[in-house]
């Protein structure tokens, strides 16, 4: 009943942990991107749990550094991640992950940051997260949260036994839950589009198993000067999707209610490689960059209302996207 009530809680608060009474063929991780203040780092954290078909069980935390273009997986004991029930809050032995800061404890990055000014996704009454109604959908192979979309870093790391400050810096924060990843997805995002403040992008279009058939799923949301354009699956949104493999590119034209947003993303730099859930365990492998560049532009009628770059953008392209997204 305590299970029950605690994964009931956190239907309606998407950044809690959802994993209680869960033993086997589940896993849960959140994403923490940082960029310093002088753009010269750039990392993500995922702290997660992971439990394959047969009740194994570990936690982790893996990291990527986005400019050196590499990656470790820290493997932790799955007695050690230690989550809160009434908040976003998971202790995993000596580090910390939360809405509001992160303590991390590994060889090669260690420090606490504290996070000014989180922007979670909005919420509404039968639309708790980006998901909107899917949140409620029991049979989903994968759930989707955004903690944070933008936000300030104050505080220091030690990275590489280097002291860095990452105050002044921006960060972003969003999760996923289920039993795998889909089987082919696109995922992009940054949060230093030129020419505006507090501006960001986060956009993914997955492969969404759906009663023994299945549909091309997609979520983006465009923040500009504090208002956020959504185009999603469940707000009757339109999408088309181009893949231009030789320039590694990915171009996405989203349309809702007269608005018209265009997304061209293009692969810079190398890639680091993460662990992806398959069935619960950590078994699949998706190459991400962090040095990236988004070209975006909105349009509402004839009127441009937004147009330009982002930079140090997150991507991924993974599975057989042109045979099931394109």
């Amino acid at each position: 009943m305590q299970h029950l009530a605690a994964r009931w809680k956190a239907l309606w608060n998407p950044d809690r942990y959802h994993g209680w009474g869960k033993s086997r063929n589940y896993f849960e991780g959140w994403y923490f991107k940082i960029v310093s203040p002088c753009e010269r780092h750039a990392f993500a954290l995922i702290p997660g749990i992971s439990m394959d078909e047969q009740g194994q069980q570990h936690a982790f935390i893996q990291r990527l550094d986005g400019k050196a273009c590499t990656s470790a997986y820290h493997e932790f004991a799955s007695s050690g991640f230690k989550p809160q029930e009434d908040r976003f809050e998971v202790r995993l032995g000596n580090n910390l992950f939360a809405t509001d800061q992160l303590e991390i404890a590994l060889p090669e990055l260690s420090g606490q940051l504290i996070f000014k000014d989180t922007t979670p996704w909005p919420s509404a009454l039968g639309a708790p997260g980006i998901m909107g109604w899917y949140s409620f959908v029991p049979f989903m192979e994968c759930y989707h949260g955004i903690v944070s979309l933008h936000h300030k870093l104050e505080g220091q790391l030690s990275v590489y036994g280097e002291p860095v400050d990452f105050t002044g810096g921006i960060g972003y924060i969003e999760k996923d839950w289920g039993k795998s990843f889909p089987s082919s997805w696109i995922w992009m995002q940054t949060n230093h589009l030129a020419q505006t403040e507090g501006a960001c992008l986060m956009a993914s279009v997955a492969r969404i198993p759906w009663l023994g058939s299945h549909f091309p799923g997609f979520l983006a949301g465009l923040r500009l000067e504090g208002r956020l354009w959504a185009f999603t699956t469940y707000n009757n949104a339109r999408l088309k999707v181009h893949l231009d493999e030789p320039s590694r590119t990915v171009q996405l034209v989203l349309k809702h209610r007269g608005a018209v947003l265009e997304i061209n993303a293009q692969q810079r730099g190398g890639t680091g490689t993460l662990a992806a859930p398959i069935s619960g365990a950590m078994a699949g492998k998706v190459n991400e960059s962090l040095q990236s560049v988004i070209h975006v532009r909105l349009q509402e009628g004839q009127t441009t209302l937004y147009e330009g770059e982002g930079r140090h953008a997150g991507l991924e392209v993974a599975g057989p996207v042109a045979k099931e997204l394109v």
